[in-house]
């Protein structure tokens, strides 16, 4: 499959996805709260899709990313039935394991954010801020724990200004005190495994992929 051919059928199943996953949302405010940073970050993806390339592992990643979010959107993340999903397919609930009520979805999300963008991210930093070594691991993690803090403030700032039960849905704290400072550190432990997954395989191989991709597409 070419490259152009698996772009556009990642862009058409998400857009079939997030078509489904639009028509009758729990909660329809809280749905289009959290859908303005996802389109944003779509048309990013979009504008900058010949400017500033990504490898198609890459490209993958971030569809998993938005896809996971897109379902959180849809039930809000308080309320996704995930763990009943679970039980149906393996016949185990991870609340029952663990012993809470809590629905943890979100958590799922927040660990996925590291472990999903930092190969993005490397690319993005070896490719156009010529970053090498050391510096090409540390950064990526540097980024997705910034911004998860950036997330978070953006949150608050929003239970702020609208209140009352769409600013709770979208904080979505659920009781948690340290729901912020949990949400946080499962983006870190993420990127950090994401990481260490990346750097071990470069070691194991004695090359670096990432350097490999963008010798092969003239950006090295």
């Amino acid at each position: 499959m070419t490259r152009k051919a698996y772009i556009t059928m990642l862009a058409v199943v998400f857009g079939a996805l997030w078509a489904v996953l639009a028509i009758s949302p729990y909660d329809r405010s809280d749905w289009a709260l959290e859908n303005l940073l996802l389109l944003a970050g779509v048309g990013v993806l979009v504008a900058t899709r010949r400017a500033l390339p990504l490898s198609n592992t890459s490209y993958g990643l971030l569809f998993a990313f938005l896809c996971l979010h897109a379902i959180g959107a849809h039930y809000t993340y308080s309320l996704v039935p995930w763990d009943d999903a679970l039980r149906s397919v393996s016949g185990t609930s991870l609340n029952e394991v663990v012993g809470t009520t809590r629905n943890h979805y979100d958590r799922v999300v927040h660990l996925a954010y590291g472990l999903l963008l930092v190969l993005p991210l490397r690319e993005w930093l070896m490719r156009h801020a010529g970053v090498r070594g050391f510096w090409s691991y540390f950064l990526p993690m540097d980024i997705v724990l910034s911004t998860s803090a950036l997330y978070e403030l953006i949150e608050w700032g929003a239970a702020l200004l609208f209140g009352g039960d769409l600013g709770a849905a979208f904080l979505g704290t659920q009781g948690d005190e340290w729901d912020t400072h949990k949400d946080m550190a499962l983006a870190a432990l993420g990127a950090l495994v994401a990481t260490v997954v990346i750097w071990a395989g470069n070691r194991t191989r004695g090359r670096d992929g990432t350097l490999e991709w963008l010798h092969r597409t003239g950006g090295a």
